[in-house]
């Protein structure tokens, strides 16, 4: 695929305009892939910590570290510390950019990070999920968090996910068991109906594609290979994934947006999958087809999913040509 065919000329030129210094940033990053000390990357990087949404958002912080509420930092949703260092990471905001965001890191994992790697919602181990540990391992990798109890998360990730060495719910002899929330390997879930929830699996497997290879254990290697497996058990495109008490999946699987908190899309199925490197793979064939034909006549993808006047900024109007969806949707097919 070439340029010309997922981003035209006009659109790259909007995502680059000066008056949205985030989204120029990491379009200069993620989609011109101007080398790190590239003088007009480290420029747009420094203006996208000083102006716009990301400074917003650190403004916000509680001095100690948190945002709203001390502690594990999962509710209220979604301004509280969780969200927070979600949204920021999405932002491409990074701890050597602003040390606000080290500070932020380091509270999280001092205050939600249970002894066996589990992040909590409570600060208890039973108090994890998927969708958490996935999206928080994602966020503080992207936010260039650097402690090495991150790799114990990952770690319990893993070994949630093949069951090894986790004694099921039931048997409280043992320190490390699952859940009512995390039920059982395979992305079981207690949200789910306790079937393998694919909301969750995404964030797992997108947390995986984004840890260095050098960092992979036999056990996350194992781990990848039981998340593909699992995405690929179906046709991404119609994600007819297990859906817990319901009949047919949640139509937000087709609706592309921006945050993207544990509700997610088709979009990033794709974004996992092709950063683990199966961008060429048929079985992804029809997700990637249905990507680029919600492409309007100008090239960009509008916003159907989001989270306005629920956290710190707003990212648009429902329906419109988005940025950041445009920009999302330009990586995953660039890399394809």
């Amino acid at each position: 695929m070439t340029q010309q065919e997922w981003l035209n000329d006009q659109t790259l030129e909007w995502l680059l305009e000066v008056q949205d210094p985030g989204v120029r940033y990491l379009a200069l990053r993620d989609i011109l892939n101007l080398p790190l000390d590239n003088r007009e990357l480290t420029a747009a990087k420094e203006k996208a910590h000083q102006v716009g949404r990301i400074p917003a958002v650190l403004d916000q912080m509680d001095e100690e570290g948190f945002w709203v509420e001390p502690g594990p930092g999962y509710l209220p949703k979604y301004r509280s510390t969780v969200w927070s260092l979600i949204l920021l990471s999405q932002l491409g905001a990074s701890s050597k950019a602003d040390i606000r965001i080290n500070k932020a890191c380091q509270y999280y994992l001092d205050h939600a990070l249970t002894d066996h790697g589990q992040f909590s919602a409570s600060g208890t181990p039973g108090g994890t999920a998927d969708c958490l540990q996935g999206n928080m391992c994602a966020a503080l990798l992207d936010l260039g968090c650097n402690d090495n109890r991150l790799l114990l998360a990952f770690d319990w990730m893993a070994r949630s996910l093949t069951g090894d060495g986790v004694a099921p719910i039931g048997d409280k002899t043992k320190s490390l068991r699952y859940y009512s929330g995390k039920a059982g390997p395979g992305f079981l879930c207690g949200s789910n109906n306790k079937q393998p929830c694919a909301w969750g699996a995404v964030k797992v497997m997108l947390a995986f594609s984004k840890l260095p290879p050098e960092l992979h254990t036999p056990l996350i290697e194992k781990a990848i290979q039981q998340g593909v497996d699992f995405l690929f058990s179906i046709d991404p495109a119609d994600a007819t994934y297990p859906s817990g008490w319901n009949d047919k999946p949640s139509g937000n699987w087709w609706k592309f947006g921006f945050p993207v908190f544990y509700v997610t899309d088709i979009l990033q199925i794709a974004e996992a999958l092709v950063n683990l490197g199966y961008g060429k793979d048929s079985r992804l064939s029809r997700a990637l087809a249905f990507i680029r034909n919600k492409q309007d006549a100008n090239g960009r993808w509008p916003l159907e999913y989001g989270y306005s006047g629920k956290t710190w900024v707003d990212f648009g109007l429902k329906k419109q040509p988005n940025k950041w969806v445009t920009l999302r949707a330009a990586r995953v097919l660039k890399i394809a």
